[in-house]
């Protein structure tokens, strides 16, 4: 953005939001980090998706991460090795199959979620109450005008 075009004022103010977004992003990163010692970014991915939808049919999980079904099947295979995930009857039709998260997967998802929770709360904690309930109403007001992302647009950093 150029200063100059925005003026000072406005400049200063997306600024405050960018160093605001990088350290939400931060937390975020942090809260997958240790999760990403034990899987790979597009298996974590894998398995947030399943966490929020449940069990879900070969093509359209593939469809959700952008991949090909065929390579798909491959790579679900060694997830299915690990403990992470798990193929089984589609209760609607004897020709699909749906991938269901293991308990191991689920584990790996919610300890990163609690994480970034933990995080969270702990930076909350450090503002005064004043600070805090207008973070919070700020943030809701951010949060309205930007609108929901969409679930795709999340999946690229394994949310």
């Amino acid at each position: 953005m150029d200063r100059q075009a925005q003026g000072s004022g406005a400049y200063d103010e997306v600024e405050s939001v960018l160093r605001a977004s990088r350290a939400l992003l931060g937390v975020v990163a942090r809260s997958v980090a240790e999760a990403l010692e034990s899987v790979t970014l597009p298996q974590f991915r894998v398995l947030v998706v399943l966490a929020s939808s449940g069990p879900v049919p070969i093509g359209i999980l593939a469809a959700k991460l952008g991949s090909v079904p065929s390579t798909f099947s491959r790579f679900l295979d060694r997830m299915e090795e690990s403990g992470l995930v798990a193929r089984q009857p589609s209760p609607d039709s004897r020709r699909e199959v749906l991938i269901a998260l293991q308990p191991k997967g689920a584990a790996i998802v919610e300890e990163a979620t609690e994480r970034r929770r933990q995080a969270f709360a702990e930076i909350l904690h450090r503002l005064g109450e004043p600070q805090r309930a207008a973070l919070l109403a700020a943030m809701d007001d951010f949060s309205a005008a930007a609108g929901e992302p969409a679930p795709e647009t999340l999946l690229i950093l394994g949310l």
